[in-house]
């Protein structure tokens, strides 16, 4: 492709150098040029790519795009691209690069704060049912039609996202389901994607270390749908929002006459309508209302919060065409999701638990969930990750306190923070709750899951699907999922009663 047909798609470039190049890739990274190259010097938060410029062309670079000019008696003699946005720049050069291949197959992209997983897989779950090949890509795995590999990120930068649409598309996938993260957002990895439908599932407290606020960290959220409803790229997106959420409310309110809309929730006014649902440790009934019309949904899964991100797959299945009692009929077999609320085994009467839950509300949801199913006891095994949002840490603990009989406080992936610094940080929510703290993460939820007896149910939250934790410059093979079913394999048998003569 020549050089000249991906700056066509640039916001007014300033170009130096000739635009009649032969380009074969383009990359923010210096370590992928190779000849034909286009480098892309990104601003990042931690690394100014303008330091691996040289390297770049060294590499065989034919074209640099930086957001500064050339300096007087550049040396690279290569094509040099200015730009206000180098992000904005790298999405719109990958897209053409790729050929635009969002285009090809209904694409799903599903934000917020919790739910993106659950819901992205309950998509991507219906989608096979119907059309026998479906793309998933989101926190925890990748499906790109013919291959499920594991998820190195939520949201891949602009490049590997667009080549990896362009894969499903060419697998044969007539549609994927993307989870959207806010870091996505705000750093143009999916701006230049063509939505069928974007989702909306809540907004509560994360993120705050990269977004400073929750003014910034909404704003990061609405600014994909304003962007889809300005520029919907071919296509006529729908937005498919919980409105029983304020900030859902709020973005619905912001777009309407802008883009077709389907409201999901429990509450009046919605055009999806959860009436009322049931649940026992094997599953949930949910009965739905749309359009004057009624639906039993019978899915394994358990939790309220799991009925709104049924709502939301099913909203989403109706903007790109699936018949509802298709989809509907296909959640009787969902997935278990891993990580997200699930079931690890059972001895002696106590059941265990592991869920992603690292949000407030989410580990409140998720105690509250299982504290509905009446065990004798809750005992819940949590942490907070260092150099993350440190004001979240006393309202984990405010969270997980209010629906748990008994804490248990311990490490998540303490990164370059003191272990038992941050574990204080938690306690300090905890008020007059019964809990005890842990450092060692294995050895809480050995002692969580010994400690517990019959009728009891034990929850670890924080990891879910991880596979690892990340200390000061070490990072070491850790599941809770593992160390849920080793405890519970060594945990000692239970006390007999003496047999009646």
């Amino acid at each position: 492709m020549k050089l000249s047909e991906l700056t066509s798609r640039l916001r007014k470039p300033l170009v130096v150098g000739s635009l009649d190049v032969d380009v074969s890739s383009v990359t923010s990274d210096s370590r992928q040029v190779d000849d034909g190259s286009i480098f892309v010097a990104v601003r990042g938060t931690q690394v100014d790519g303008r330091r691996f410029i040289g390297s770049a062309v060294e590499a065989g670079a034919v074209a640099v795009v930086s957001e500064s000019a050339p300096e007087t008696g550049d040396p690279t003699k290569v094509t040099w691209i200015q730009v206000s946005d180098t992000r904005a720049a790298l999405s719109a050069m990958a897209a053409g690069l790729a050929g635009d291949p969002s285009r090809d197959l209904k694409l799903v992209g599903v934000t917020g704060t919790n739910g993106k997983t659950t819901t992205g897989f309950l998509c991507h779950h219906i989608m096979k049912s119907a059309w026998h090949r479906a793309g998933l890509l989101g926190t925890v795995q990748v499906d790109d039609g013919e291959k499920i590999t594991v998820a190195s990120h939520t949201t891949p930068d602009a490049v590997d996202l667009q080549n990896l649409i362009a894969r499903m598309a060419g697998n044969g996938c007539r549609g994927a389901a993307l989870e959207v993260s806010s870091h996505g957002i705000d750093q143009k990895r999916v701006a230049d994607l063509a939505f069928d439908a974007l989702v909306f599932t809540n907004l509560t407290q994360d993120h705050l270390d990269y977004h400073g606020t929750m003014a910034a960290y909404a704003a990061a959220k609405f600014s994909w749908f304003e962007a889809a409803a300005a520029d919907p790229r071919g296509k006529k997106p729908v937005a498919v929002i919980n409105v029983d959420d304020a900030s859902g409310a709020e973005l619905a309110g912001m777009l309407r006459d802008k883009m077709p809309i389907v409201r999901y929730g429990f509450g009046l006014h919605t055009d999806l309508r959860a009436l009322e649902f049931r649940q026992s440790s094997r599953g949930m009934e949910v009965k739905l209302e749309t359009k004057g019309r009624q639906y039993l949904i019978r899915t394994p899964l358990i939790g309220r919060f799991n009925a709104y991100n049924i709502l939301a797959a099913l909203g989403a299945m109706k903007a790109i065409g699936v018949p509802m009692r298709q989809a509907i009929a296909a959640l009787a077999e969902a997935p278990q999701i891993p990580g997200r609320m699930e079931y690890c085994g059972n001895r002696d009467g106590v059941s265990v638990f592991v869920d992603y839950a690292h949000t407030p509300d989410a580990l409140e949801n998720s105690c509250k969930t299982l504290k509905e199913l009446e065990p004798r006891r809750l005992i819940t095994v949590f942490g907070c990750g260092g150099d993350r949002d440190r004001a979240k840490r006393p309202l984990m603990a405010k969270a997980a306190a209010r629906y748990s009989d008994v804490c248990v406080i311990t490490s998540d992936n303490p990164r370059s923070e003191d272990p038992q610094a941050i574990i204080e940080q938690v306690e300090a929510g905890m008020g007059n709750s019964r809990y005890k703290s842990v450092a060692d993460r294995a050895e809480a939820i050995r002692i969580a899951i010994h400690a517990a007896g019959k009728g009891d149910m034990v929850l670890i939250a924080g990891k879910g699907h991880e596979t690892y934790q990340e200390f000061a410059g070490n990072t070491v093979d850790f599941d809770d999922r593992n160390q849920a079913r080793i405890a519970l394999a060594e945990r000692p048998p239970m006390d007999e009663p003496p047999r009646k003569r």
